[in-house]
């Protein structure tokens, strides 16, 4: 997701059988829908273009969704463009979607035509295990189906935001408050909650703590708002000295550290209560175990290659090293719903569909502060 999650998708058609049981039987009669217009890439080499396709018509307990805006997250990447081998193309990525209901099936309940909506990372689940009965979905022992190249209960393959509509589960959609801006909703849906999640589950939203942010990307300038938001002292750590400025005087951060100045780094020694490593590139992880105070907790949801520190490092202390992916459905509404009632807002920068090949690009090169948003709505047109 910025960052993302991986979750295995079994291909066993008997596990994944299972995803079908609470679906499959509400299903409206079989057929297809309105055709829908996305953009999708058909290769490795990730260029996306126009491409018209076929969502399943709305089952009982479905939500038919208008998309307005999508998130671009590195996600987007890494499959458009087949870093880890399992692409099925032609692949419409996305999965950061706002937009609006325009249908809801005969079962629904939390929903109704006009209301605002978000759907993010996955769209489906067992339902059944422990993990999903506590709305940890997102940690579902069958894998949770991704929204995009992901294989959903009927075998087809998910096609996530760049896209002019949805069909969804309405378990795994969420209120965006009217007054809320769906531009800036889009980001939440897996930037946000990628780090809101974390923050929570080890108690950081208690004011008088101490946070570190490791990068101040998508999800870095995030954490930085909600950390200032539960009354934090915030300190920021980049390798780049020109983010010294966004950080303290745009995001509010208290403290900004050049990470590798070893003074400034040690005058912080044991002084932060909590670290969200939001960096996917390969860094050391000792200096930064060095900042935490006894007991303290280091939280990793970036992806770099490989993770290595001393033990010692962890030992003395008794800290703790925990990993993280983006939230359940519990974490995600209640993410949304914070950040509608404190004013918080994602840093975006909104673009045309017809831009998002160079927006893409602009990524990976990490020219971007610090979100690329898609105007649907008004950009994406039958040629």
């Amino acid at each position: 997701m910025g960052h993302l999650f991986y979750i295995f998708i079994p291909s066993d058609p008997h596990i994944r059988g299972s995803l079908t049981q609470h679906t499959t039987e509400k299903m409206s009669s079989k057929g297809v829908d309105e055709q829908c217009l996305g953009w999708a890439a058909r290769d490795a080499s990730g260029v996306l273009s126009p491409y018209k396709f076929s969502r399943r018509n709305l089952g009982n307990e479905d939500v038919h969704i208008k998309i307005t805006h999508c998130g671009v997250c590195y996600a987007d990447v890494i499959w458009t463009r087949n870093k880890h081998g399992d692409s099925k193309y032609p692949v419409v990525p996305g999965h950061e979607i706002a937009g609006i209901v325009t249908k809801v099936g005969p079962n629904v309940h939390r929903f109704n035509v006009g209301d605002h909506v978000g759907v993010g990372t996955y769209v489906n689940s067992c339902r059944d295990c422990e993990y999903c009965n506590e709305k940890q979905e997102v940690l579902c022992t069958k894998g949770s189906v991704f929204t995009f190249n992901g294989v959903d209960f009927d075998g087809t393959i998910t096609k996530g935001g760049y896209s002019s509509y949805i069909v969804v589960h309405e378990r795994y959609c969420f209120t965006i408050p009217k007054g809320y801006p769906l531009a800036s909703a889009a980001p939440l849906l897996c930037a946000g909650v990628t780090v809101y999640s974390p923050m929570v589950r080890h108690k950081m939203n208690q004011p008088g703590k101490s946070l570190g942010v490791i990068g101040l990307g998508g999800l870095g300038h995030m954490a930085v708002k909600f950390g200032k938001a539960f009354g934090l002292s915030v300190t920021v750590f980049s390798t780049s000295l020109s983010k010294k400025e966004e950080a303290l005087t745009l995001l509010g951060a208290d403290k900004f550290v050049v990470s590798s100045n070893q003074e400034e780094m040690k005058a912080l020694a044991k002084s932060l209560d909590f670290i969200i490593d939001t960096a996917s590139g390969d860094h050391p992880f000792d200096p930064y175990m060095s900042l935490l105070k006894p007991y303290g907790v280091f939280v990793l949801v970036g992806f770099p290659s490989e993770i290595k520190f001393s033990p010692a490092s962890l030992n003395i202390g008794s800290k703790t090293f925990a990993g993280s992916v983006t939230g359940g459905t519990k974490d995600t509404q209640e993410m949304i719903d914070f950040c509608a009632a404190n004013d918080i807002h994602p840093r975006i920068e909104v673009i045309p569909i017809e831009y998002v090949n160079e927006a893409l690009e602009r990524l990976v090169n990490r020219d971007i502060k610090y979100r690329f948003v898609i105007d649907i709505e008004n950009s994406l047109k039958e040629n």
